[in-house]
């Protein structure tokens, strides 16, 4: 007998995993508050901070729960979750906005708190109003990795600089805040529509696991090094600020293993790619069982060589006598190579999940029109934003710098994710693009957003280097 479409299974043992998130936020809670009765602290922005990643990921949880088992329960104690972190969450912005003097919007790591907090407010409407409540499996992950990357990025408060002081910084940002976390919205909806539509899981294979190669590709590729190794930038731990031997060159460490650790799992994460190919090549099934097998071998892999990366930089220590002693190896200047490790875990248990429970998946979700439809709807939210945001700052830098555009890093690749998505409404309109198409010009804006939220500014700075 066939199960009807969003119904949901109630199986036996339906509270087990509320049980369990609700005892492990309890146990980490009251870790958190033995710490603060010894520092005598309690609404620190870290302790805030910290409450909102376990909320988060509490919720994360269930909402992975309720995908994995369509219990509506799950759904109720994921949104509770997701609100209490959005509190916490809104309490840690209140509290830097009140230890700085004005809005938390001068600095990447300022961003990135503003971003995560937008993202849990679209998570929760996009539940609540279109009723995508597997919408969290993807974005709840999403706030979870930029909670815990902020941990890694400098947090002190400076007083603004004469450039920072126009009440357009706050307009400016703003915007670009909430048109990214619509861009993250419509990338979690393309990537539900593309299961909807009954993508063959064999391409999503393919999809997933490019990514992932392209991942360690770019990881080898920029910092292996001849003897094996990998050179980290030492950071100073009391400032997370990178260290300089000179004007152009900053202090780093090698850890030895990591390069070939990095290798081996490139090979690894290849070989799912690799039998996709042979099963298109020679017409058999048989590969990709091999490959579906690979990449559960290659998440054991990927974990191992995430955990050799964590306990030789914790160990690694690199004296430098100019700069006053031992100087611990880290990754608070460029997370990049850790970001990236949990990416490609991230990735490949996704892709599991869609292998082992993609039936019930589909029917827990919309139908694809219906998914199409809201993917369109966020991105005619989204791109206004964006819109916006370039005028607000190109208004701005006029007032400044006396030019409306200079062709900085910053303003190039912002004017090529207006231009992404720009060229998505316009074929939809014109056109009448609909279905994977657009889903795909969904995603493709969305990383072109990852990379000018990240990596401008911390690979090509310009004028906006201090965002």
């Amino acid at each position: 007998m066939a199960w009807p479409k969003h119904e949901q299974r109630k199986p036996a043992g339906g509270l087990t995993l509320i049980a369990m998130v609700g005892l492990a936020i309890a146990f980490l809670l009251y870790m958190a508050f033995l710490n603060v009765v010894k520092s005598g602290n309690l609404l620190s922005e870290t302790n805030l901070l910290y409450a909102t990643l376990i909320f988060y990921a509490g919720a994360g949880a269930l909402y992975m729960g309720f995908g994995v088992t369509g219990t509506a329960s799950y759904v109720k104690f994921a949104s509770f979750a997701t609100w209490l972190g959005l509190i916490a969450n809104t309490a840690a912005i209140a509290h830097r906005w009140h230890d700085a003097g004005h809005p938390p919007f001068t600095s990447i790591y300022e961003m990135l708190l503003s971003s995560v907090w937008a993202l849990a407010v679209l998570t929760l409407i996009a539940e609540k109003k279109f009723g995508v409540k597997v919408i969290g499996t993807v974005t709840m992950p999403l706030a979870i990795i930029g909670v815990f990357f902020m941990q890694l990025l400098r947090t002190e408060v400076h007083p603004l600089v004469p450039l920072l002081q126009s009440t357009w910084l706050s307009v400016h940002v703003a915007l670009a805040v909430l048109a990214y976390a619509a861009c993250a919205l419509s990338f979690a909806l393309a990537m539900m529509f593309l299961i909807q539509d009954h993508m063959k899981t064999e391409t999503i294979l393919a999809i997933s696991s490019a990514s992932t190669l392209a991942i360690y590709a770019g990881t080898v590729l920029t910092c292996f090094e001849k003897w094996g190794g990998v050179s980290l930038v030492v950071s100073n731990p009391d400032r997370k600020a990178e260290i300089f031997l000179s004007q152009a060159l900053r202090f780093s460490i090698p850890i030895p293993v990591l390069g070939w650790s990095i290798m081996l799992a490139s090979l690894v994460v290849a070989t799912p790619l690799l039998c996709y190919f042979l099963a298109r090549w020679r017409r058999s099934d048989s590969f990709l069982t091999l490959a579906h097998r690979a990449v559960f071998f290659s998440i054991l892999l990927q974990t191992m060589t995430l955990i050799v990366l964590l306990v030789h930089v914790s160990g690694s220590r690199s004296h430098l006598p100019t700069a006053g002693g031992l100087f611990p190896g880290a990754l608070t200047t460029s997370p990049f190579i850790l970001a990236g490790l949990v990416a490609g875990i991230l990735i490949s248990l996704l892709f599991l999940l869609l292998v082992w429970r993609r039936p019930d998946l589909e029917r827990l979700l919309p139908t694809a029109d219906t998914l199409d439809r809201i993917t369109y709807k966020t991105i005619c939210l989204a791109f206004p934003l964006l819109t916006l945001t370039i005028a607000t700052g190109a208004y701005w830098a006029n007032q400044t710098w006396g030019s409306y555009w200079s062709w900085d890093p910053k303003e190039t690749w912002a004017a090529i994710t207006w231009l992404v998505y720009a060229l998505y409404l316009h074929m939809r309109i014109t056109v009448g693009w609909r279905g994977r198409r657009a889903a795909y010009f969904a995603i493709a804006g969305f990383a072109v957003v990852i990379f000018t939220f990240f990596g401008v500014t911390y690979l090509l700075p310009g004028l906006h280097a201090f965002s």
